[in-house]
């Protein structure tokens, strides 16, 4: 007997589509993107991929002969990603890194990096009112999310910013790669806060440690204040934030809108965020 009830709204002739990540049982995107399968009626599926680094070769490879139109890459991944493709795309090369996968008509590997989108996107939907180009911006860390937070940045037309790093060398690296920006000692990242528009955290500080990377004393009490973490939610950073009156906007969204691009190139359909969407997401991470 067949047992495609167990597997409702997928046939053989399903679009499939992933993540790949070492591990990847921590990955969000499953749940996301299974979301609007089912809220679209698609006839697909969004698998967790479990790839070590050594076989990411191979894995990405065998994609087009296995009928996937593409895979989201996370953690250790999205360098090597970088290397593996056929074709990146130039926003993918200027940060160096791939999050996003497209299978082509002819088989061949799309890379692109859709970090620096989901950031903004999440900044234009729950700050609608900040301008980037009003104010300069302080950035801390200098790792692959801040790359691709800072050429968002920069294409939104934000004047200049201000990057601190705990390893002064990996900022200096990072600033030479970018115009308009300029890597400031760690240590003094709570003096040149008066006059910013915008404070970003893309370090873990505050996922796991319950500190904030920074005292905000010297902040313009109407900056704008994020944190890429989403778990917590609301990060002592933000909490800080918040508990003196200037906006904040958290990381949730960010995961929600990087997502959207891969969804419409793998399965026809252009996604937008929703309350109850958010809320399928909050419960899943309080479980």
């Amino acid at each position: 007997m067949s047992d495609q009830k167990s597997l409702p709204g997928v046939s053989g002739a399903a679009k499939l589509a992933g993540v790949i990540g070492w591990p990847v049982t921590h990955s969000r995107s499953p749940r996301l993107h299974g979301y609007w399968l089912q809220a679209h009626g698609i006839d697909g599926a969004y698998l967790p991929l479990a790839v070590p680094p050594a076989e990411l070769e191979r894995a990405l490879r065998a994609l087009p002969a296995l009928g996937f139109r593409g895979v989201n890459v996370t953690v250790p991944h999205k360098e090597e990603a970088l290397r593996l493709v056929d074709e990146a795309t130039p926003l993918a090369r200027r940060i160096g890194a791939v999050n996003t996968i497209i299978v082509r008509a002819d088989g061949s590997l799309l890379g692109d990096n859709t970090d620096g989108y989901g950031f903004m996107e999440n900044l234009r939907e729950r700050a609608p009112d900040w301008n980037p180009a009003a104010a300069p911006v302080v950035v801390l860390g200098a790792g692959g999310a801040a790359r691709a937070v800072i050429a968002a940045l920069l294409e939104a037309g934000v004047p200049d910013i201000r990057l601190y790093n705990r390893s002064p060398e990996r900022a200096r690296e990072l600033a030479s790669v970018f115009e308009r920006v300029t890597a400031l000692p760690w240590e003094a990242r709570e003096e040149r806060l008066a006059d910013v528009g915008l404070l970003v955290n893309t370090t873990t500080v505050g996922m796991k440690d319950g500190a904030s990377p920074l005292a905000l004393d010297k902040l313009n009490g109407q900056a704008l204040v994020t944190d890429l973490v989403y778990v917590p939610l609301e990060t002592p950073l933000l909490a800080a934030a918040r508990a003196r009156g200037n906006p904040v906007v958290d990381g949730l969204g960010m995961l929600i809108h990087q997502a959207r691009p891969g969804f419409a190139a793998w399965f026809g359909v252009e996604v937008r965020p929703s309350e109850a969407l958010r809320a399928m997401l909050l419960a899943d991470l309080a479980a």
